[in-house]
C-alpha cells in the first residue's frame, strides 16, 4: 500500500473514532433520555448533505486532574456550516456524550470560530446547547471561554440572527450566551436552564424544587419569559427552527425572503365586518383577526405562553414578512402590563434590527392598574415600549380595531411615536379614556347626565375625532383590511429616515 493511501486510511480511522462521539453506551443513554446526539441534531436541522464540519480534529490541552488521559472527540462540540432551504447558516452543537458536553478552552475556541465566520459571511448562527457546564479541570481557561462567547454574542447582536436551542442541561454561566441571543427554544422534559441548581438552592435558602420546576421549558416559556418557543421533542424543536429561519433575513443588510404562497393580495373577508362584538366590553380572539388577514392564515407566534395579553408573531403579507404586535382582548381585556411591555419591546427591536416591517393591531383599554404593577416598575417597563417604537425606523403601520385609550394608545405606536400610517376600523374608539368614564367626569354636575353621556359616547367612541386631526390616515371597512395593508406596506417599502448621530441611546432597562 502506498504511503498516501496509508495516510488516507489513518485519517479515515481517526474520523471514524471522532464521529462515534462518546461511544455506543453513552449514545444509547442519550437516546434513552429522549434526546438525539449532536450530529443527529445537525443532520435534522440542515438541508440533506449540506453540513460541512470544521475543527473536527481539535483536542484539549489540559493536563490537570488526569485530563491528559481523557480523550474528548471533537472536544465535545460539533461545529460547521450548512444550509436551511438553501440559505447559509452556521451551527454548533454540544455533545453531551463527550465529557458531558462540558466547555473548556478549545471547546469555546471552536464556537468562537463559527461565531466569527457567521459575522464575516452575514449568516445566522444556531447554537444547540446540551452541556454539564464549565469544565472544572480547566478552571479559569473555561471561564475565559465563556467570556469570549458572550462578547461575540454582543457584537453580533443586531447584525446576524442568533438562535439558541436548549436541548439538555444549561446551567451556571452557560445560560448567559443563550440569553444574549435573539431567540431561545426549549424542549419539554429534557431541557433546563438555571443559574444555580436545586441542590445549591436547597443549601442556601432551604427551598426544595425540582430541576424541571426550577428551569424547565414551560417555566421559562410561561413564567420567566427567558425562552421564546417550546417544543415537544428534539425533532419538533429543529423543525421549528427551520420555520423561524424562513421568516427572517440572513443579516441586517438584507431583506426577508419573499415566499410565493398563492394567496390573493386583494382578498377580502366579509366575516371581519362582524368580528368585533357590539358590546365594547365583550372579548374576542385577536388571533382570529390575524388569521383572516395574513397569507393563508399562517403565522408563527413568539412567546405564546408569556404575557398572553399581547401577541407577538411573524406572518406574511403578499409573501413578505411582517412582525405583528397585537393586544389580545381575551386575556386581561388586552391591558398592557410589565411583562407585556417587556415582551413587545424586545420583539419590536428585533424587527427593527432586521428590516422587518411592524404591524400593530390595537384594542387596548389601558395599562393594568394595581400596586403590584406600580411597585414592579410599570412606568419603567412601559417606557420600553415607547422607546422601542420611537427608535424603530422600519415601516410601522398601526390599525386600531376598537379601544385605544390614554397612554396605552400612545404605547401601541400612535402617529406621535412614529407610525407611518394609522388606519382604523369604524368600531375604533380613540380617546383619553373610556368615553363613558370621561362623560361622567365632564358632566358630573349636570342634571341631564345620562343624555349628555349618551351623546358624548356617540360622538367620541369613534375614530373620527382623531381622523379630523389627521392622527388617523384612513378609516376602512374591516373586510378590506388585507388589501389596504398590503398596499400600505408596498408604499412604505422605500422608507428612509435619518436619525441624530450618537453612540447609542439609554434604553430604560
Amino acid at each position: 500500500m502506498s504511503t498516501t493511501l496509508e495516510k488516507i486510511k489513518d485519517m479515515q480511522k481517526q474520523t471514524e473514532k471522532i464521529m462515534a462521539g462518546g461511544g455506543t453506551k453513552r449514545i444509547a443513554k442519550q437516546h434513552s433520555l429522549g434526546k438525539l446526539t449532536a450530529r443527529e441534531r445537525i443532520e435534522k436541522l440542515l438541508d440533506a448533505k449540506s453540513f460541512m464540519e470544521l475543527d473536527r480534529f481539535v483536542t484539549h490541552r489540559c493536563t490537570n486532574f488526569g485530563m491528559e488521559q481523557t480523550e474528548a472527540p471533537a472536544e465535545g462540540v460539533v461545529t460547521g456550516y450548512g444550509t436551511i432551504e438553501g440559505r447559509l447558516v452556521y451551527v454548533y452543537a454540544q455533545d453531551f456524550t463527550v465529557v458531558g458536553g462540558s466547555l473548556g478552552e478549545m471547546h469555546a475556541a471552536k464556537i468562537c470560530k463559527v461565531q466569527d465566520l457567521a459575522m464575516e459571511m452575514g449568516a445566522p448562527i444556531i447554537g444547540i446547547n446540551d452541556s454539564g457546564g464549565a469544565r472544572i479541570q480547566e478552571a479559569v481557561d473555561a471561564l475565559s471561554g465563556y467570556g469570549k462567547i458572550f462578547y461575540k454574542n454582543t457584537l453580533a447582536s443586531g447584525v446576524i440572527p442568533q438562535i439558541s436551542a436548549i436541548m439538555g442541561p444549561c446551567a451556571g454561566g452557560a445560560v448567559y450566551s443563550p440569553a444574549l441571543t435573539d431567540f431561545i427554544y426549549m424542549v419539554k422534559n429534557t431541557s433546563q436552564m438555571f443559574i444555580t441548581g436545586p441542590q445549591v438552592i436547597k443549601t442556601v435558602t432551604g427551598e426544595e424544587v425540582t430541576s424541571e420546576d426550577l428551569g424547565g421549558a414551560m417555566t421559562h416559556n410561561a413564567t420567566s419569559g427567558v425562552a421564546h418557543f417550546v417544543a415537544e421533542n428534539d425533532d419538533d424543536c429543529l423543525e421549528q427552527i427551520r420555520r423561524l429561519v424562513s421568516f427572517i433575513p440572513s443579516n441586517n443588510l438584507e431583506a426577508t425572503p419573499v415566499i410565493d404562497n398563492g394567496d390573493d393580495a386583494m382578498r377580502t373577508d366579509e366575516s371581519l365586518n362582524t368580528i368585533i362584538p357590539d358590546n365594547s366590553n365583550q372579548s374576542y380572539d385577536m388571533k382570529e383577526v390575524i388569521a383572516k388577514i395574513v397569507d393563508n392564515g399562517d403565522f408563527y407566534e413568539v412567546q405564546p405562553y408569556y404575557a398572553p395579553n399581547i401577541i407577538t408573531t411573524f406572518a406574511r403579507l403578499d409573501g413578505k414578512t411582517v412582525g405583528i404586535i397585537a393586544n389580545q382582548p381575551k386575556v386581561m381585556a388586552g391591558c398592557l402590563d410589565i411583562n407585556a411591555s417587556d415582551k413587545s419591546s424586545r420583539f419590536i427591536r428585533f424587527c427593527d434590527a432586521f428590516n422587518i416591517p411592524i404591524l400593530n393591531f390595537v384594542d387596548v383599554p389601558g395599562f393594568l392598574p394595581g400596586t403590584n404593577q406600580e411597585y414592579g416598575g410599570i412606568i419603567r417597563h412601559g417606557a420600553k415600549m415607547l422607546y422601542a417604537y420611537s427608535e424603530a425606523s422600519v415601516p410601522k403601520v398601526t390599525l386600531v380595531l376598537r379601544k385605544a385609550y390614554g397612554g396605552s394608545y400612545l404605547a401601541m405606536c400612535s402617529r406621535d411615536l412614529g407610525a407611518d400610517q394609522v388606519l382604523a376600523w369604524p368600531t375604533a374608539e380613540i380617546a383619553v379614556m373610556g368615553p363613558a368614564g370621561a362623560a361622567n367626569i365632564i358632566f358630573k354636575n349636570d342634571p341631564d347626565i345620562k343624555a349628555k353621556t349618551d351623546e358624548y359616547v356617540k360622538n367620541f367612541a369613534t375614530p373620527y375625532q382623531a381622523a379630523k386631526r389627521g392622527f388617523v390616515d384612513m378609516v376602512i371597512e374591516p373586510q378590506e383590511t388585507r388589501g389596504v395593508l398590503i398596499n400600505t406596506f408596498s408604499m412604505l417599502a422605500s422608507k428612509r429616515q435619518g436619525r441624530p448621530a450618537k453612540r447609542h441611546g439609554n434604553f430604560p432597562v
